[in-house]
């Protein structure tokens, strides 16, 4: 039988946990849309903590079985209070019934000393909250604060806030949390105590966060209550322009308006219109810009046609097969096609072709544009795709080759940054490099 994630799950038990959210007495900010209607719990149950991969290994009808279960005793600890969402420190977690991919969330809470809570973001723990004035809790970081991804590494970007923006105790505090991918910012009271901060995966620190998921209410230790819960649902074009301006110095722009100057090799199988790239259809080949490269950072943005295909030539020579001569080629690639259903795992996108595969599922759907991020660092490469990181290897370390065939390239220095048509439309603009020491 297939097996579903949670997530597909959760989309499908909205028609039996309730009807539609109904109106909040509290203003809705623009843009966002309300998560609790002030009234009851419609649009959410409690579950207990759970590793979404164990989940998503169940039959659908034992998925649907445990979420009707744990709807059932839902009132058991959580409920409604003059326009709060109440819990007594006891109890699994509140759970909303939609999944998030890119999203901006506000929330207040108001808690009690002594209390430990947090925010699950995609089912993954979390957005921390806790007493700060606990002693007890200040060799594990509580005077710093609430706010921080308390889950991350140690040493992490964004493990701990930046500053310490707790209320007193009594009032309530007001979160705003942006996820772009598993890229974070957190702000606690008007204060930007998480910049620009990734996501570990909790479940599994070797694979991304997830592309999607719900958003959790933790809770444990003492009373917290929750109010003013709003959420926007971030599109592709908003995303990608937050993901451009990070660390945006230093970056320079490869695509002209309306010409290939500064590009090399088969130009003519290609088209440039206002910086936008394209493959003509059944023609291809790679261009390369006329610069060389070490190490660098290139950003850009792509959109794939249903099946599309093409790569991007790291450290090319200039002639000859892309993926063997140069250090690699990174596939770009519509994984969801059925005509690539049963390819070897290290030609999905992403992928170091031939050599190192990349995680899948992070594509956004053909026909919207995809923001991507590569860094090259002597034999180091990272792949940052919609805000994840879906690569990240070594290739002097790799010793098994598709096919069995080697990569004569692959210890490559310096080389040309291009695309390599396969004869599909593939869309590329915004290109920007920054050249690495």
């Amino acid at each position: 039988m297939k097996k579903q994630t949670i997530f597909h799950v959760l989309a499908l038990t909205s028609l039996v946990l309730g009807s539609a959210m109904g109106q909040v007495k509290q203003d809705t900010p623009e843009g966002f849309e309300p998560l609790f209607n002030g009234k009851d719990l419609s649009g959410w149950y409690a579950i207990e903590t759970y590793d979404p991969r164990k989940f998503a290994e169940l039959s659908k009808e034992d998925q649907e079985a445990k979420i009707k279960a744990a709807t059932e005793t839902t009132s058991k600890f959580w409920r409604v209070e003059n326009g709060e969402i109440v819990n007594d420190g006891e109890g699994p977690y509140l759970t909303t019934t939609r999944n998030f991919r890119d999203f901006e969330l506000m929330i207040e809470y108001k808690t009690v000393p002594k209390a430990d809570s947090g925010i699950y973001l995609k089912a993954t723990p979390q957005v921390q909250i806790w007493d700060s004035t606990e002693e007890a809790k200040f060799k594990i970081g509580a005077n710093k604060g609430s706010g921080g991804l308390w889950n991350n590494s140690a040493g992490a970007n964004g493990k701990d806030p930046q500053v310490l923006a707790d209320k007193p105790f009594g009032e309530w505090n007001a979160f705003r949390i942006r996820q772009i991918g598993a890229r974070t910012d957190i702000w606690l009271n008007g204060k930007h105590i998480v910049k620009d901060a990734v996501m570990e995966n909790y479940w599994d620190r070797k694979t991304p966060l997830f592309c999607c998921g719900p958003i959790q209410l933790q809770t444990h230790g003492g009373e917290i209550r929750w109010r003013n819960v709003f959420c926007r649902e971030i599109k592709s074009e908003e995303a990608n322009q937050l993901l451009s301006k990070m660390e945006p110095s230093g970056f320079e722009s490869k695509l002209n308006k309306g010409d290939f100057g500064g590009w090399q090799g088969p130009v003519d199988n290609y088209e440039i219109s206002d910086g936008i790239v394209k493959c003509q259809p059944g023609k291809g080949g790679t261009i390369f810009t006329e610069q060389e490269y070490t190490n660098f950072v290139a950003r850009f943005e792509f959109k794939l046609p249903p099946g599309g295909n093409n790569g991007l030539a790291i450290r090319y020579p200039g002639s000859g097969d892309t993926a063997y001569v140069g250090m690699c080629e990174l596939q770009v690639l519509d994984d969801t096609s059925p005509k690539y259903a049963t390819l070897d795992k290290r030609q999905y996108h992403g992928s170091a072709y031939g050599m190192v595969a990349a995680h899948r599922g992070y594509l956004r759907p053909t026909g919207e544009w995809n923001f991507q991020q590569v860094t090259v660092e002597g034999s180091k490469i990272k792949v940052e795709l919609n805000g994840t990181l879906i690569l990240d290897c070594d290739l002097s370390e790799v010793k098994e080759f598709m096919g069995g065939t080697p990569h004569p390239g692959m210890s490559r220095a310096s080389g040309h940054f291009g695309f390599a048509g396969h004869g599909d439309p593939v869309e590329f603009r915004n290109l920007m490099i920054k050249s690495l020491k």
